[in-house]
Parts: C-alpha cells; structure tokens; sequence
C-alpha cells in the first residue's frame, strides 16, 4: 500500500492501526473501548496533517460519512449542458485550451507529430525530471507535519527539524532515537520511505 491511500491511527505515543481509511475508521471503533480516556489522532500518511471522522454509529453509518479521496472523473467535472468537445475520452484523452505565443506555436508545428504530440513528450519530460525532487518534498512536508503534531514539544526537536528539512538523514535519526518507538519509525516512513536506504546521508 502506498501512503496516498493510507492512513494511521495513534493514542498517545502507541501506533494503533494502519491501512486504508475505512478499515482504520472501523479498527479504531472497535479498540475504542481498550483505547480508554485516551484520545486517538488519526493521520493522513499523504500528507502527515491529522483529520477528523465522527465514528458513531453502525459500520454502515461511519462508512457512509468517509471523505471520499478519489478525485472526480473528468467527464463528471463537465456541466451535463457542455458538449464533450474534442480528444479521445475513451483512451483518457481531454481536450482542454492551451495558450501559448506563436514562437510557441510555431516551434511546435516544427515537431514531428504535430503541436499535442510534442506537448505530451514535453510534459512526460517534465514529469520524469521533477517526479522524485516533488515526491521528496512531500514526503519531507508529511514527515514534519506530523513530527509537529506528535512530537513537538519533544526534546531535540527543532534540531531534528532543522536536520529534516537539510535532507541530514544521519543526523536527524541521531536526533529523534530516543523518541517512543512507533512516533520514530513513523516519521522515519513518511519521510523516507520512497528512497532507496535511509540511513545514508
């Protein structure tokens, strides 16, 4: 699973459950009562912010409230009243206006393959060059909001933030070591799970 879909819940310092949102909603109803007093902080492990569910009810209630994380297709953002225009909806093609100088336009028609050809091969390269420096920093971003929200006042954490956001992954895991098990490793995972051996600066 990866963490765009995932979600945690903690109590206190103590990982409760991880996995999709409907089963942790459902895990955490079910261990409410072994919780205690205790309040349990569900995160979104995306973006490391904690949300809020109402979990009172049936299954079938607390279910039917979830947020719904799937965006909506593109055929639905269209007003039933607006023809579908051009493309290739079939495939996932949409038809959408670019604007664009002429030099633009006319460097494009140069290219093999016409202007969308050209555009597409442009921004998958795009994608691929930017791809693993945004998912770094969202991963760094989800890394420290949830580091802020549970271990904020914890001790070495300004140092630990400071290490976090200069990518010291040496030094920001000498700094948080001593912190309880499940909050460390958590924030371990969101903010490196995507490389290849965390522990190398």
């Amino acid at each position: 699973m990866t963490l765009a879909n995932c979600f945690t819940a903690f109590v206190g310092h103590r990982r409760l459950t991880s996995g999709p949102l409907a089963e942790v909603a459902l895990a955490i109803k079910r261990k409410a009562k072994a919780a205690g007093s205790e309040p349990v902080l569900i995160f979104d492990d995306a973006s490391g912010r904690s949300i809020d569910l109402d979990l009172r009810g049936t299954d079938r209630e607390i279910l039917a409230r979830l947020p719904h994380s799937s965006p909506p297709s593109e055929a639905a953002e269209l007003p039933a009243s607006e023809p579908r225009g051009r493309g290739r909806p079939r495939l996932g093609v949409v038809a959408r206006e670019v604007t664009l100088l002429p030099r633009h336009w006319d460097w494009l028609a140069s290219e093999s393959g016409g202007a969308s050809v050209a555009l597409r091969k442009l921004v998958e390269e795009a994608r691929r060059a930017g791809g693993d420096r945004n998912r770094h920093r969202a991963a760094r971003d989800a890394a420290y909001h949830f580091m802020s929200a549970m271990a904020g006042n914890f001790k070495g954490f300004e140092e630990a933030s400071r290490a976090l956001f200069a990518d010291d992954r040496r030094r920001f895991g000498e700094l948080i070591a001593a912190w309880p098990d499940d909050i460390r490793d958590h924030i371990i995972n969101l903010a490196f799970s995507d490389r290849d051996d965390p522990q190398q600066a």
